[in-house]
């Protein structure tokens, strides 16, 4: 009699499906650096998971060496993964704006050129409505001239390689002075004060 592995392999799926949230919904942004987007992300309350990639380009399943090096058309991005029940997407546009300078179009930090970018990519029209209504807020608040921040309808997102995903916690001493060296932070906090 042959064995089979199936019943582990169906067990196995059922148990990854019952972690999800039942309601699980997805957001895309682009603030620079993926590694530092996909942690700033990951510390809200209702975020199960952010996964760094490349979005808003010309070559499919582009590398991170193509894409750094400005060819493809991509920009570094973030997909978070998140329970409405507990954050709703116009909290995390807050989150997001908070987390990015939304006053160059061509960098963001110490990382230059179109493929550090800053975008909001909404995955359907009531996402693209709430992108536009807090850039708007953003713009009418006036905290903060220009705002270069582009709304895109989302395209196919690709993950990151493997060694991109969760670089804050696998190397944090080289996350943490890449993150200083940047002057992400002091520029954050130029732009909007102290964290709350």
């Amino acid at each position: 009699m042959r064995r089979t592995n199936r019943p582990r392999v169906l067990l196995g799926v059922c148990l990854t499906l019952a972690m999800l949230p039942l309601h699980a919904e997805q957001a895309i942004f682009a603030s620079g650096c993926f590694w530092c987007t996909e942690s700033d992300f990951e510390k809200v309350e209702g975020v199960s998971e952010a996964v760094s990639g490349y979005i808003g380009g010309s070559v499919e399943n582009p590398s991170y060496e193509a894409v750094s090096a400005g060819g493809t058309g991509h920009t570094e991005a973030v997909r978070v993964e998140f329970d409405p029940s507990v954050v709703s997407y116009e909290e995390l546009l807050d989150v997001y704006w908070r987390n990015v300078d939304p006053t160059t179009d061509d960098r963001q930090f110490c990382d230059r050129g179109r493929q550090y970018r800053p975008g909001i990519f909404p995955l359907n029209a009531a996402q693209r409505e709430a992108a536009e209504a807090s850039r708007q807020a953003i713009i009418d608040a006036g905290e903060v001239s220009p705002v270069l921040v582009e709304i895109t309808p989302a395209g196919t997102f690709y993950e990151a390689e493997q060694y991109h995903q969760d670089y804050y916690k696998k190397n944090s001493l080289r996350y943490r002075y890449y993150r200083f060296a940047c002057g992400r932070d002091a520029r954050l906090e130029e732009l909007w004060g102290e964290p709350g």
